[in-house]
């Protein structure tokens, strides 16, 4: 049939799309929209075969993921946060607010004092003083009722910047030292001279090494820091029952309370090694109060995290130059000795019966070995394992 050449020609292009020129559904009204499709709307098509899934046009979408599920999801993740956050700063603050109200103590000496080399040397100090006790308590402790203030503990600590181990070395309190101005005498009656001004003058000559903080723990808050912890994990070398330190304590492996931890470093009349045996008895436990205060039991319970910081802060005085984070540094290193990452040494001795001018028995020191660990601290050398003498047989730490 011959066609109008005025009508135009259809080509495919023309055949692909039918175009729907009417007003489309808005979003939300698809009860409306599908009561109105009828069959014309039906063959409004793709039909290239690139149409939606329906084929219909304005058909049903996909469904989406729910919004609500990932808002829950990050509402959990910040709550999350902020708690752990705020445990961060509990764990900040409880240390720097207990150190508020440490007691400071001037112990810097007067005149020339040996060059401050590498790494850090601190000096730890027991204090014997009743200052805080009530009667109970030092009848409980059989502390005594003595007045002034001895030390029953002296330790030079160091901690190294040369990736050597820390160091922990007592100095034990009857060691025959020249005290300045007065003299040679056993070294705690510096601090029952001088106090700790004195006391730090006589290590730093006796040593040759500069003393950079001062840490002192008395009587007082000793017992209270241990039951703070629960008590402290210690191995009893032997049955140890001494009526001057309040303890009746059998050989083994044992939790003391504060009282019997107490008596445990302060007993000299029931160890062979005396005033050695004492000192190492007090580096093990100084270890063990550290491990114990470092687990979870300690840092993830608040109260008694707060319990221990406060109660350690009591009893605790520092030097006027000494910060808290050189209060750490002696904190870590008595850790690390605890965990046998650390070394725990006592003073090389010549004579631990050594009868002086006056007729006193005291300890003598090995002149060539002491000189030679303490040189070694000095110059701040990584010590790896403990220098000649600086062990003594029978005084193991458990």
């Amino acid at each position: 049939m011959p066609t109008d050449p005025t009508t135009p020609r259809r080509t495919a292009r023309d055949d692909a799309y039918t175009v729907d020129t009417r007003r489309r559904p808005k979003r939300g009204d698809g009860a409306i929209a599908s009561s109105h499709v009828d069959a014309r709307d039906a063959d409004v098509v793709d039909t290239r075969g690139r149409g939606g899934s329906s084929g219909i046009a304005g058909g049903p979408r996909e469904p989406r993921e729910p919004r609500y599920r990932w808002r829950k999801g990050r509402i959990i993740l910040i709550g999350l946060l902020v708690l752990l956050l705020a445990w961060v700063g509990f764990l900040v603050w409880v240390p720097m607010q207990a150190w508020g109200s440490v007691n400071k103590v001037d112990n810097i000496p007067d005149g020339a004092r040996p060059t401050d080399t590498s790494g850090y040397n601190y000096l730890l100090v027991g204090s014997d003083s009743r200052e805080g006790l009530t009667q109970a308590q030092r009848k409980k402790y059989a502390t005594g009722s003595a007045v002034g203030s001895r030390t029953d503990t002296i330790m030079l600590v160091h901690v190294s910047e040369s990736g050597g181990k820390s160091v922990m070395v007592s100095l034990p309190r009857d060691s025959y030292v020249p005290i300045p101005g007065h003299g040679r005498d056993k070294i705690n009656a510096a601090y029952s001279i001088g106090g700790p001004k004195l006391l730090t003058e006589t290590v730093e000559q006796a040593t040759g090494i500069h003393v950079d903080g001062y840490v002192e723990i008395g009587l007082g808050g000793f017992a209270a820091v241990v039951d703070s912890v629960g008590g402290v994990n210690l191995c009893v070398p032997r049955d140890m029952n001494d009526k001057k330190a309040g303890i009746n304590l059998k050989k083994g492996c044992q939790t003391l309370d504060g009282g019997n931890a107490l008596g445990y470093v302060r007993s000299r009349y029931t160890d062979p090694l005396g005033d050695i045996g004492r000192a190492a008895r007090q580096r093990q436990f100084l270890g063990a109060l550290m491990k114990k205060a470092a687990t979870p039991a300690t840092v993830l319970i608040p109260w008694r995290y707060k319990s221990f910081a406060d109660a350690s802060a009591a009893g605790l005085a520092v030097g006027t130059e000494t910060g808290i984070m050189d209060a750490v540094r002696v904190l870590q290193a008595m850790r690390s000795v605890s965990n046998d990452e650390g070394l725990s040494l006592s003073v090389p001795t010549s004579d631990l019966s050594y009868r002086t001018s006056t007729g006193a028995l005291a300890v003598k020191w090995d002149t060539e070995r002491a000189k030679a660990l303490f040189t070694a601290l000095k110059n701040d050398e990584p010590l790896t394992a403990p220098p000649p003498g600086t062990t003594v047989e029978g005084a193991k730490n458990s």
